[in-house]
């Protein structure tokens, strides 16, 4: 089946999955920061954090599934899960397909995070940003719009703002593992008391 109309939801949902996988991430790394706000809690981060994953994700699948639904380009089913294969543009939409993979092994594992090492789960979570560089690869790669001016906008601003997040949160750690080294360094010794008997303690 081939139609403009899913041509159009095609190119439609890539461009508004990028933007709200971007927020997605960069609310991501907002949320693992520890401090705090009466006027935005951090709770508040986290929430818009996951409601937006959803979005991304039912976005993601809703491309996914237009992609293979029209028949204007050579898109099997397996090849919307498989990353390798492909006989339509296979680096590209192998890099779309490793986005898909990543981002359901990172649902899978939130959905199972109670029962899971935090530390596996971290390192799993992790790979959200491997899905985002994928998928915006995967955009300027295969996308009908790639290279018009607004969308070259959209794509820039969106990595700026992942870039920003994240070297502000390795900037904020940093400092952070500063401080606390400075103060152990400083830290006053014990206080040594004389007892009754004239010993120490």
């Amino acid at each position: 089946m081939t139609s403009p109309l899913l041509w159009y939801l095609n190119r439609g949902t890539g461009i508004v999955l990028v933007v709200v996988f971007t927020l997605t991430v960069v609310l991501g790394v907002l949320a693992t920061g520890r401090s705090v706000s009466r006027w935005w809690p951090r709770f508040v981060t986290q929430g818009l954090h996951r409601g937006l994953a959803a979005v991304s994700v039912l976005l993601l699948l809703a491309h996914a599934v237009v992609a293979v639904v029209d028949e204007f380009v050579d898109i099997r089913w397996w090849q919307a899960v498989v990353p390798f294969g492909a006989t339509y543009e296979p680096l590209w939409l192998g890099l779309g397909t490793l986005a898909l993979d990543l981002t359901v092994v990172v649902v899978a594992t939130s959905l199972a995070r109670s029962r899971l090492p935090h530390r596996l789960w971290f390192v799993l979570h992790l790979t959200t940003y491997a899905a985002w560089v994928a998928g915006v690869v995967h955009g300027l790669g295969i996308g009908t719009d790639a290279a018009l001016g607004w969308s070259v906008a959209i794509t820039a601003a969106c990595v700026a703002a992942v870039v920003v997040a994240v070297l502000g949160r390795v900037v904020a750690v940093l400092l952070a593992r500063r401080r606390s080294r400075g103060e152990r360094r400083v830290a006053p010794s014990p206080v040594r008391t004389l007892t009754v008997d004239g010993g120490r303690r």
